[in-house]
């Protein structure tokens, strides 16, 4: 066949035949076609796969079949099983997107979406508690030997202290994408593949090269494992709970060290847009949820910028 003869011609289906296994299986390959991160096709697939039992259980099958009556009992079943108010408006956002994607691939006849008339769950604004930096100091003092894995693990709490990184982002650093004397890094796939530059302080700098001093391996990756292989998340966990322990404290997530650094910065005085462009956040919105700021905050704050303390 030539490239004249592939022309696009229209998609006609079966509203009755179209099974939404089927449907998610399509919309995934399309996702990986357009080269979403393996992060987020994980998610859907951990959601679609939590609908699709959902549906299972009530002998649902086809896309003609999912109703907003459908879709708001989904929203309170998963209420019901204990999930958050994020997670809910998480399970919306991704069914809204694959119906979206549905109805504009498809071009269905005689089908009207049904988020058409489903609202987005509301998500408290609650503040995230940060990692402690007396607990940060603490799992820092446990990494002082002079070995690789030591130098390693110091040099990584400074890291993700200091740059504010998602988790995922700091696994897929590489050595060329950091350039030591000028402090700066390049994040190369953000959250929606979205490139941005961050920033590593002196100190930071400094322990991220005395662990590279000592390393032999030709590993392209900045963060390896023992065995000289890029380190994966659950690796990342594996580190913090190992020094935790040794540190007898509790064990913080790997996210909570990307809310310290929100926080801190803040009480630094960073400006919330400087803040929020190095964290790759698309809105303020998200960040609000990052400053849990506290009493002493604001009173510290409205110290500096009393009208009547400056003016009168």
């Amino acid at each position: 066949m030539t490239p004249e003869n592939l022309k696009r011609t229209p998609i006609i289906i079966n509203m009755d035949d179209l099974n939404l296994e089927k449907l998610i299986q399509a919309f995934i390959i399309e996702r990986k076609s357009q080269g979403v991160s393996s992060s987020t096709i994980r998610i859907y697939n951990a959601e679609f796969g939590a609908f699709l039992s959902f549906c299972g259980e009530n002998q649902l099958f086809t896309v003609q079949e999912i109703t907003p009556l459908i879709l708001r009992s989904y929203l309170l079943y998963l209420g019901d099983k204990g999930r958050n108010p994020g997670g809910v408006n998480l399970a919306y956002r991704n069914l809204k997107t694959l119906l979206n994607w549905y109805d504009h691939e498809i071009e269905p006849r005689d089908w009207k979406n049904p988020f058409a008339k489903v609202k987005n769950p509301r998500v408290p604004i609650e503040p995230l508690e940060p990692v402690e930096i007396d607990d940060i100091k603490l799992l820092c003092s446990v990494c002082r030997g002079e070995g690789l894995m030591d130098k390693r693990d110091y040099a990584l709490l400074l890291f993700l202290l200091d740059t504010g990184v998602r988790a995922s982002e700091a696994c897929n650093v590489n050595l060329e994408d950091m350039d030591l004397l000028s402090g700066t890094l390049l994040i190369r796939h953000g959250k929606g593949g979205k490139p941005r530059h961050v920033s590593i302080g002196r100190k930071a700098t400094k322990a991220i090269r005395q662990y590279l001093k000592i390393r032999t391996d030709t590993s392209p990756a900045l963060w390896i494992t023992h065995y000289e292989k890029r380190i994966s998340y659950e690796g990342l966990n594996g580190i913090l709970r190992r020094r935790s322990k040794q540190a007898g404290i509790n064990k913080p997530s790997l996210h909570d060290f990307r809310r310290a650094f929100a926080i801190n910065c803040l009480r630094g005085g960073m400006d919330i847009f400087t803040l929020q462009k190095l964290m790759g956040h698309a809105d303020l919105q998200v960040l609000r949820r990052y400053l849990a700021q506290n009493n002493e905050d604001l009173i510290r704050e409205h110290a500096k910028a009393s009208p009547v303390d400056r003016n009168l």
